[in-house]
């Protein structure tokens, strides 16, 4: 038998099944209640897979939920900047370099670290608690 990649389902006498990452079952009995406030909290969370959730809730305590749209206005900012600059680096080889695009590449800077460090801020502020 190959190590942590096959396992024996309860009740297979030790017959190989499959392969599984984990392969010990655990069942939980709730109310309906106690349910319904489960599907509730995974869905707080954005988390679909309830095994995902009860065995985060298990080993962590908590389950961190991070709204990452912040982040992806600023790859799209940095891409533009990168394009930008590029186009400025092909220039400047062919024909110098304009003041206007500096200032505006100046700008699409600012643009840039403005919105990243306020959202540093934020991840500091959920990393404190």
């Amino acid at each position: 038998m190959k190590r942590n990649t096959l396992h024996h389902e309860p009740g297979t006498d030790g017959e190989t099944v499959g392969k599984r990452r984990r392969a010990v079952h655990l069942h939980v009995m709730v109310s309906e209640e106690e349910r319904a406030l489960i599907q509730e909290r995974m869905t707080e969370a954005n988390i679909r897979n309830m095994g995902a959730y009860i065995r985060k809730m298990a080993l962590n305590g908590y389950v961190l939920h991070v709204d990452l749209s912040p982040v992806r206005e600023l790859v799209s900012l940095q891409r533009r900047c990168a394009n930008n600059l590029n186009q400025v680096a092909i220039h400047a080889n062919s024909y110098g370099l304009y003041s206007e695009e500096i200032k505006a590449l100046q700008q699409d800077y600012a643009d840039l670290w403005g919105p990243l460090s306020d959202l540093l801020k934020r991840l500091a502020q959920v990393v404190e608690l």
